[in-house]
């Protein structure tokens, strides 16, 4: 009976499994943090709702690519869920979705804020905090960019019509989050820090799968025909970050999302069918496959200046060293481009 609603026979068993994770263990991680032991609320709390934070970001992915479910409807109503878990609740799921499908299409980082103008033309004071807080790990950025989600309908005419649906939404969530801190401050701190891991990750991931080029482009638009953006170069400027090239299972932390060259070739096959398909289209040793641990360090070595660069840097040769240059790229995610 469920394969009838799963765009793939063999999804059936690995989609219930993910869903069942994320409508089960949210909530509990939740419970968790109330808990009133503060080790069991830090300890247990924090990384279960962290990962079922980041696990729901990916559920989304797949729902914008339609992968998960036969009907449209299903996918985009979970895809809405997960909007709602992962707090990107604020934007409609179909613009996510549509700026997402561009990314694709036009094989760029089509975004919806070009946050660098913005920063540049700051007071020198707010930049200078910005740029510290992003010194300090704190995912400024990406704070600036939801936050502009949050704004866009008060500030621009084309979304004015949403401003009353924002503002439900608003006051949901600030009931929600206020009965949160009724039952435990410490509670509300800790989601606090959770969502933050989960912003965390979600960057670090999406720092180094990318060379595009960017483009702020809030509605309708085309990107300059300045290059040959043909599927060799979207293969070329895609990277597969993988958390690990020997023990491919740790990649289902992040829902094998990080199997980005696969998932570029394919982009419908879901998520459970991404090993198998990077392992038949591309050699162990592929030059566009950078494991995880080599980018820690570029990822604290960049983690002020790439804020202000001019290009997310390069990719040079296959030897160890390949991704010295890399410096990452900022405020690309598929949460907020609108």
């Amino acid at each position: 009976m469920l394969a009838n609603y799963f765009r793939y026979p063999d999804g059936v068993a690995p989609n219930v499994l993910v869903l069942a994770y994320m409508l089960i263990g949210y909530p509990l991680g939740i419970a968790l943090l109330c808990a009133p032991s503060p080790w069991v609320a830090v300890l247990l709390g924090v990384p279960l709702v962290a990962h079922t934070l980041i696990i729901s970001a990916y559920l989304f992915h797949e729902f914008a690519h339609q992968s998960i479910f036969k009907s449209r409807e299903l996918n985009e109503r979970w895809g809405i869920l997960t909007t709602w878990i992962t707090g990107a609740c604020y934007a409609d799921f179909q613009h996510l979705r549509r700026k997402h499908m561009r990314h694709h299409v036009d094989r760029a980082d089509v975004i919806t804020f070009d946050f660098k103008a913005f920063l540049k033309a700051s007071p020198v004071w707010f930049r200078k905090l910005v740029l510290l807080l992003e010194w300090a790990y704190v995912p400024a950025v990406e704070l600036i960019m939801h936050s502009y989600v949050m704004v866009l309908p008060f500030i621009k005419a084309e979304r004015y019509k949403e401003r009353g649906r924002l503002l439900a939404i608003l006051a949901l969530r600030v009931t929600a989050f206020a009965l949160l801190a009724w039952v435990s401050k410490l509670a509300l701190l800790l989601y606090g820090v959770s969502y933050m891991i989960m912003l965390t990750v979600l960057r670090f991931t999406d720092a180094y799968q990318h060379t595009y080029d960017a483009f702020a482009i809030l509605e309708g638009g085309a990107i300059p025909q300045d290059k040959v953006r043909d599927r060799d170069y979207e293969q070329h400027n895609t990277y597969s970050n993988v958390v690990s090239v020997a023990h491919p299972v740790f990649n289902l932390l992040l829902l094998n999302f990080s199997y980005h060259n696969a998932h570029h070739e394919k982009p419908a096959a879901p998520w459970y069918q991404l090993p198998k398909l990077h392992a038949e289209l591309f050699p162990p040793e592929h030059v566009q496959t950078i494991p995880m641990r080599t980018l820690l360090a570029n990822f604290h070595r960049y983690r002020v200046s790439r804020i202000l660069a001019d290009d997310y840097g390069s990719v040079e040769g296959n030897g160890p060293d390949k991704a010295a240059n890399f410096k990452g790229a900022v405020g690309v995610s598929f949460l907020t481009a609108v």
